[in-house]
């Protein structure tokens, strides 16, 4: 018998394959990575910037993604 508990872990699981799959449809960055932010110029970890085509430090992006500026 499906109870309310089952049915509400596969719509988590839905809901987070979805997400999954649209991240995963979004382009990435690519090309060369700068060394230092292009928002702060404070400069950026490189480990970050083996990533490729980053241009902002971690705090200007994530600034950034949730649609602000510093």
């Amino acid at each position: 018998m499906v109870d309310w508990f089952d049915r509400a872990q596969a719509q988590e699981q839905r809901e987070r394959d979805k997400a999954i799959a649209a991240q995963l449809a979004s382009p990435r960055p690519s090309g060369p990575s700068r060394t230092h932010c292009l928002v702060c110029e404070e400069p950026i970890l490189e480990k970050r910037r083996a990533l490729g085509g980053i241009v902002r430090c971690t705090p200007c992006e994530s600034l950034s993604e949730q649609g602000k500026r510093r």
